[in-house]
């Protein structure tokens, strides 16, 4: 009786636990092509380029927006700016006016300046997740877009 229940209620979790990722191929079919699940749904063709997609009206420019572009600043422990930041549409970083490079690493854009490395994250519901730290004085702090 035991085994029967233990089967059944292994079954009835397998059943129900709900797939999180979507396929690779079909996501990056969805990043060429500038759609979302939800504009594919209105007609947007994941085989068409993000232009022809854009010329048919399914790309807007919030699509296509970088998660991390715009001002940010980073501030010290004592509550100076540590550095400001200006992140464009294309994920080119300056701080405090210069260029830097800037690479993606586990959703977040991580770029370095001097001794000290910023980390952006690219998902935005994450709060309190953007934050620089000092290597060479051992010091950290947040990150806020401005």
């Amino acid at each position: 009786m035991k085994k029967k229940l233990i089967i059944v209620v292994g079954t009835v979790l397998l059943a129900t636990t709900p797939a999180h990722a979507i396929d690779a191929k079909y996501r990056e079919k969805l990043e060429r092509s500038g759609c979302t699940q939800m504009s594919e749904m209105q007609g947007c063709n994941i085989n068409k380029t993000k232009a022809e997609n854009a010329k048919a009206g399914f790309v807007t420019e919030a699509a296509n927006q970088s998660p991390y572009a715009g001002n940010w600043v980073a501030v010290g422990p004592g509550g100076g700016i540590v550095g400001e930041i200006h992140i464009d549409n294309k994920e080119h970083v300056k701080v405090n006016g210069k260029a830097v490079d800037a690479k993606r690493s586990d959703g977040a854009l991580v770029f370095t300046q001097g001794f000290i490395t910023y980390t952006i994250q690219g998902d935005r519901s994450l709060k309190d997740e953007d934050h620089w730290y000092s290597s060479d004085a051992g010091t950290k702090g947040p990150i806020y877009a401005k």
